[in-house]
């Protein structure tokens, strides 16, 4: 357990380095490439102990409601849907797209429901399977992943305001962090046609493969 509380903590800290003075300093002296080839190398590491201690990780149980039992299968959807929408689509709050801000409409498809679908999908595959699990490793395991999720979505909000000026706030004003809060809000429309029926496929197509191996792949049955 003491394990996976420090591959945990190590696996945080590499994801919000970047949002502090440690990340510049690092390019000055290594360069952009090697920086990102040395970040990528130890958060994969970070996650790979994460791994490798969480299934050694003694069973400590917290609570166990039957029903949570099944949370992951009704949650899990909408969750893929929101990380195939996320990977697939143009997003201005992504790694070099900061020109789709410049778009005379910069919010489009899922972006209208959630600037941070990816985020909101890791948010909420981790909620699912802590609920669901209901133990100490896992609640240490899956809510790093939340915690990441949660605050890196503020966190790149309050980087690309301090960045981007007018065009993150027109981008802002018609947006939202929290699902639906920008159209519940009458800021913004949800229109399906402009989320696709593919991205809606392929995270459907990824729950049914996940369905058929996750008693292989992760030892435990989801149903």
């Amino acid at each position: 357990m003491g394990q996976l509380v420090l591959a945990t903590l190590v696996f945080l800290a590499t994801h919000f380095a970047p949002a502090t003075p440690l990340r510049a300093a690092l390019v000055r002296r290594i360069g952009e490439r090697a920086y990102l080839a040395v970040y990528s190398i130890v958060a994969l590491a970070a996650i790979v102990w994460m791994v490798w201690a969480y299934n050694r990780a003694p069973l400590q149980p917290l609570w166990q409601v039957a029903g949570f039992r099944l949370v992951p299968l009704v949650v899990m959807p909408f969750s893929l849907i929101l990380i195939a929408a996320g990977l697939m689509g143009r997003n201005p709050t992504a790694v070099g797209q900061g020109d789709a801000l410049k778009a005379t409409e910069p919010a489009r498809g899922m972006i209208r429901v959630t600037r941070h679908p990816f985020m909101w999908g890791v948010i909420l595959w981790a909620l699912a399977h802590l609920l669901a699990r209901g133990d100490l490793a896992s609640l240490v395991f899956f809510g790093g992943f939340f915690v990441l999720a949660a605050l890196g979505g503020a966190l790149i909000d309050r980087r690309k305001a301090a960045t981007l000026g007018e065009d993150w706030k027109r981008f802002a004003d018609v947006t939202s962090n929290v699902p639906f809060a920008a159209i519940a809000g009458g800021r913004n429309r949800f229109d399906l046609g402009e989320i696709g029926w593919k991205r809606i496929g392929v995270g459907l197509a990824l729950y049914v493969v996940l369905l058929a191996v996750h008693p292989y792949l992760f030892g435990a049955r989801p149903y």
